[in-house]
């Protein structure tokens, strides 16, 4: 690949890799080694990119990062029940499970889950999902630096012994559905909110995280439900987490000065549009004060669950670089495209290929 030109005002705000908050990383996880020099900054040959996007499971491509290279993480994972994002899934992973001897009650490893034909947010019980969940952020505690964040956004279900399941539409109101048996039992009653949010930040609490805020998304405009005995769900939870320190208090990067007017931890915001086939996606007004205030300019915001790339572009914009993986190949070479045009925009004169 060619080394692009650079303009004599991009020369003039060149920075060295220190300056600019870089630490370089293995050349097998970054594939765009160039050097480049925009109003952005520099990138060394082989060090992260200012964008990029990989295409894989999440808990695969993890591994593949630099220790301490991610300033902040801000995803929204798959919600439990919901959607599968394409991904073919076996309906006998319980009882493969159960056939080894073990307990339902007992929560496999992700990497036998996946080889059984699970998809991450269709565990046959929230419990099991809520696990996976913290198997992939403990995973990534060794790619993050002392100083960083981890925002994630949750949404909670109510329990169905008979759930639906969608390809990429909300629930209940695009493309064809599958049907899925969920065992009940306990606390898993029809009708039943099952709380995944708090349950999923207590097991982060009890797993070493310290929650900072539980921020409210509250939405203006919510979609009409045929319910008659309930209030409608306004609202999503944002979970911020540090990672506790070995000694001492935990110390992190944080410019509250760029959260919303007020800083408080309710936050009025309507849905965004879907795009590019995907529904579920960012509104960018929610998510850029999260980005400017948890992730110093330069620094690298990685989005492990990152659908059409939005946080990654948001990111581009506000001076900050981005990595998102993405398991759906629809979805992976979409956010490519966006990506690819927020870099143009940005002034980053640079072809870049989507990775498997």
């Amino acid at each position: 690949m060619s080394q692009p030109t650079v303009s004599p005002a991009a020369e003039a705000t060149h920075r060295t890799p220190d300056e600019a908050g870089m630490k370089c990383g293995r050349t097998s996880c970054y594939p765009c080694v160039v050097m480049i020099e925009t109003a952005l900054g520099r990138v060394e040959e082989g060090s992260a990119s200012w964008g990029e996007i990989r295409h894989g499971d999440a808990f695969d491509l993890i591994n593949m990062m630099p220790d301490e290279s991610v300033d902040l993480v801000l995803t929204s994972p798959p919600y439990w029940g919901q959607r599968c994002y394409g991904q073919e899934l076996s309906e006998h992973v319980l009882k493969r499970w159960e056939e080894t001897g073990c307990p339902a009650s007992r929560v496999p490893p992700y990497g036998w889950y996946h080889e059984a034909g699970g998809v991450l947010g269709l565990e046959p019980y929230p419990s099991w999902y809520v696990d996976h969940l913290v198997e992939f952020f403990n995973r990534a505690r060794r790619i993050l630096k002392p100083s960083s964040s981890l925002w994630l956004n949750l949404g909670d279900t109510y329990f169905a012994r008979w759930g639906s399941i969608r390809d990429h539409g909300r629930q209940g109101y695009r493309d064809e559905r599958q049907r899925r048996r969920t065992p009940s039992g306990g606390y898993l009653q029809d009708k039943q909110l099952l709380l995944i949010p708090a349950r999923f930040a207590i097991a982060m609490q009890e797993a070493g995280w310290i929650l900072r805020n539980d921020l409210i998304w509250a939405k203006p405009q919510v979609m009409p439900r045929p319910e008659s005995d309930r209030l409608r769900l306004s609202h999503e939870h944002w979970l911020h987490f540090v990672p506790r320190q070995p000694r001492g208090r935990a110390r992190y990067y944080y410019d509250i000065n760029a959260c919303e007017e007020g800083t408080r931890d309710v936050v009025i915001c309507p849905t965004a549009p879907g795009s590019d086939g995907h529904t579920a996606t960012f509104p960018p007004e929610l998510i850029r004060p999260r980005i400017m205030s948890a992730c110093p300019p330069g620094g690298l915001l990685l989005d492990p669950f990152c659908g059409t790339g939005r946080a990654i572009v948001a990111a581009i914009q506000l001076g900050r670089r981005g990595v998102g993986f993405e398991v759906s190949d629809v979805h992976a070479a979409t956010a490519q495209r966006n990506l690819a045009a927020a870099l143009f925009e940005a002034g980053v004169p640079l072809c870049l290929e989507l990775q498997a």
